[in-house]
């Protein structure tokens, strides 16, 4: 695959500088190759790009230790939690050093009748939801990996809950954040709102780990919902699918999810979750709320379903049902996988008004369908969020240029519709270069000034969402 256009040039490192990170973190310090590649690697289609040296931290303090050190000598520095993104977030494409926060896992404090947790940044989502398991409280944020929340902070992440509970940028209260030079930083208080200050929180939220490093934070809980149900419904065609999103929420149903899959997405999923789901574009719903409000609300989505060719809804009512469908959607990505073993994957993702959403996702499947690849696309349309996964020989350049232009043609298409290069997956490498378009000039030079006041040296995640180097 030809992916030459991004390429790891190592910063030199001082003499002395690994001996003195083993003299203070022993074996937590790792040089071992295969544990450098792991780190220097993710799910996007670049290829590794190891750092130096991988540090394991397991505390603020120790994080601000590192910061301090790499600052002064000018390394770089790139924070690491599940090793999950897509757009390349993790690769340590000027060398350095990884800092490994998986270890940092511990929940601090539930603070039930404030619907507030107080984690680590190595703490996972599905973690933190055990823990919440006996307190009717849930935290809703659900990207389909099991990412750290540090991690889903960093890139702003969303998932399936998000048309009713909103992404990270709505769900996080505060931060504790190491800036490049050492500094502890705490963004704000567990009230739920303040006036004071700017709001440093949203700042570092979707800053990918280039502008401080997120060492804990305080989120947002949400009581489990008195009644939940869930749904499949097949169309005939993808615009009889999206047709019927627009509708439901330009209407204003409360829905809790809304999941589109295209019929290449159906089948891998199928074959991958050992489901019997019937192959053609299907949306995958779910109510939660009293049981008179979900049983309302399910008979009006219905209605409109219909209308728009809709089959009859095949109802997953029982917990586990429910449990597996949602399974299987949050694995689609693995099962997208299997339509072409052997194959890389890469995937773009993009997000648009609601009413734009039917003409992008049905000029983007047109699209797909004169691919030279098998794809699939899937998305959570209920908020204008779609994705598109590309399975490419890893032996065939002429396959990553292709996918390269349908990357291109679907922002392209967001852009105009008033939409955004990445609803979730984030800039990362391969999203860079879109956005001036997206912002302009002048908005650019404002987020470059932050980072350079901020980082002046370049340390932290140097190279990604800006083109830079120190």
């Amino acid at each position: 695959m030809n992916t030459a256009a991004v390429q790891q040039v190592k910063r030199p490192l001082p003499e002395g500088f690994i001996q003195a990170l083993q003299d203070k973190f022993g074996e937590r310090c790792s040089l071992t190759p295969a544990v450098l590649e792991q780190h220097g690697s993710d799910e996007s289609p670049y290829p590794t790009m190891a750092p130096e040296a991988v540090i394991y931290a397991h505390s603020t303090d120790e994080v601000a230790w590192v910061a301090h050190h790499c600052h002064t000598h000018h390394v770089p520095l790139i924070p690491y939690g599940a090793g999950t993104s897509l757009e390349g977030h993790v690769l340590a494409i000027q060398g350095g050093i990884s800092l490994d926060l998986s270890e940092m896992d511990e929940i601090l404090a539930i603070h039930a009748e404030d619907f507030t947790a107080t984690v680590q940044a190595g703490v996972r989502r599905e973690s933190l939801n055990a823990a919440l398991a006996e307190t009717g409280l849930f935290f809703p944020i659900d990207p389909g990996a099991n990412a750290t929340l540090g991690g889903m902070s960093a890139t702003r992440a969303s998932g399936t809950n998000a048309v009713r509970y909103g992404t990270m940028r709505e769900n996080v209260l505060n931060l504790t954040v190491v800036m490049a030079d050492g500094r502890i930083v705490r963004t704000a208080q567990r009230a739920k709102k303040s006036s004071a200050g700017y709001d440093l929180t949203r700042l570092f939220i979707g800053s990918e780990g280039t502008l401080g490093i997120i060492t804990e934070l305080t989120v947002r809980l949400h009581p489990l919902p008195e009644a939940v149900s869930a749904a499949v419904c097949h169309f005939p065609t993808v615009a009889d699918a999206v047709q019927t999103v627009i509708e439901v929420i330009q209407m204003g149903i409360d829905i809790a999810r809304v999941e589109f899959m295209d019929v290449q997405a159906v089948r891998a999923t199928n074959a991958y979750s050992k489901l019997d789901l019937l192959e053609k574009p299907l949306l995958l719903f779910e109510f939660h709320g009293s049981p008179s409000a979900v049983q309302e609300q399910a008979e009006i989505v219905q209605e409109i379903a219909q209308v728009n060719q809709g089959m009859d809804f095949d109802w997953a009512d029982q917990p586990e049902d429910r449990s597996r469908l949602w399974a299987a959607r949050h694995q689609a990505y693995f099962a997208g996988l299997q339509l072409r073993p052997g194959a890389v994957s890469s995937t773009t993702d993009v997000c648009v008004p609601i009413s734009e959403l039917a003409q992008c996702v049905v000029e983007t499947a047109e699209d797909m369908a004169q691919a030279p690849f098998p794809s699939t696309i899937l998305g959570h349309v209920g908020d204008g969020n779609f994705h598109v996964l590309m399975l490419l020989s890893p032996d065939d350049p002429a396959e990553w240029q292709a996918s390269e232009q349908l990357n291109h043609r679907i922002v392209q298409r967001a852009l105009r519709a008033g939409g955004t290069c990445t609803g979730e997956h984030g800039v990362g490498l391969h999203k860079r270069e879109f956005l001036p378009q997206e912002f302009g000039d002048s908005a650019i030079d404002v987020m470059q000034q932050i980072k350079q006041s901020l980082d002046p040296h370049n340390i932290l995640n140097p190279g990604k969402i800006f083109f830079s180097t120190e």
